[in-house]
């Protein structure tokens, strides 16, 4: 056990001096615009395109786990959805936020970094598929839903297209995309270049959750929503549920990947929850208070399953 807090310590550690920070030093928030392009544009594209090019191209090519890991995050942000209509009373907008919450996890900025250090090198083809296809698919869905939610039907086919712009155009993505296509035509960069993005790569977990302190420092709330506690169990606990149940299904998959499937599942709600519910106006406050008690109570919950998956409690599918 000393070893997997050893482990997953660390991460919270600097999400909590990030937060502290946040909370002690009166920084204007613009500060954090170049951390979060650094993050964005430079250093976790560079960590993807590392991952996928030096990954022989066949093994991206596994249909059942992109189905397995997708379908369970849009049960999960259904589940939410719903018990947010029902539990909370909220509208269908807000419903959407709310299942936002439910089914994106943390995967861009605690997951690389904490599945690599858990798992090794062979967690990285996975969480790069779980990434690439989980966010297509989410900011797929929710633009779409909120046009059509918000009155707003007549744009529904310029926002249908924008969304397309957006995915084609992602940096995350785009890196993804170059780094299977390096892979599959075995293109090596030169080694002083290589170099150059592993040194930006090794940047992107620290800098991503100090990020993710200062930014959950700075969204305070006054209450905590009635749907929320149902919001927090279904990201942090029914979420890797439907996912073991999904890779039984689909499988058999080595102990590696359906292991990084389980551990992206438990990570708590994306800090990009609050951006996109602050974007459209709507279910502000309860995404901030989901962000952070959900990171919070992942301190629990994340390690467990860190704990279970280290010392082979899980029967992997």
């Amino acid at each position: 056990m000393i070893d997997v807090l050893n482990l997953a310590l660390p991460y919270f550690g600097v999400i909590l001096i990030g937060f502290a920070c946040g909370k002690l030093k009166s920084i204007p928030e613009q500060g954090l615009a170049w951390m979060n392009f650094f993050l964005l544009y430079i250093s976790l594209p560079a960590l993807f395109f590392r991952i996928l090019s030096k990954t022989p191209f066949e093994q991206l090519n596994n249909l059942p786990f992109i189905i397995a890991t997708t379908l369970a995050t849009g049960l999960a942000f259904a589940l939410c959805a719903l018990g947010a209509r029902l539990i909370g009373k909220t509208n269908a907008r807000e419903a959407v936020m709310a299942g936002l919450s439910g089914g994106y996890g943390n995967i861009g900025y605690m997951g690389p970094g904490l599945a690599l250090a858990a798992l090794g090198a062979k967690a990285a083809v996975p969480v790069a598929l779980i990434f690439c296809f989980d966010n297509i698919f989410l900011f797929s869905l929710i633009p779409v839903l909120m046009a059509a939610t918000g009155g707003e039907r007549g744009k529904l086919g310029d926002t249908i297209k924008l969304v397309a712009k957006q995915i084609l155009l992602h940096p995350l993505i785009v890196a993804s995309y170059f780094g299977a296509t390096a892979a599959a035509f075995h293109i090596e960069l030169p080694v002083a270049i290589d170099g150059t993005m592993q040194f930006l790569q090794n940047a992107a977990a620290p800098v991503a959750l100090f990020a993710l302190g200062v930014t959950v420092a700075l969204r305070p709330f006054s209450r905590v929503p009635w749907e929320l506690p149902w919001i927090i169990a279904v990201k942090l606990l029914i979420h890797p549920l439907i996912v073991f149940v999904l890779l039984w299904w689909l499988g058999p998959f080595t102990m590696e990947w359906a292991a990084t499937a389980l551990l992206m599942a438990s990570l708590p709600p994306a800090l990009n929850v609050f951006v996109i519910a602050r974007q459209y106006d709507t279910w502000i406050e309860a995404a901030s208070a989901a962000v952070l008690i959900g990171t919070l109570v992942s301190v629990v919950t994340l390690t467990t399953m860190l704990w279970l998956l280290k010392t082979n409690q899980i029967a992997m599918p």
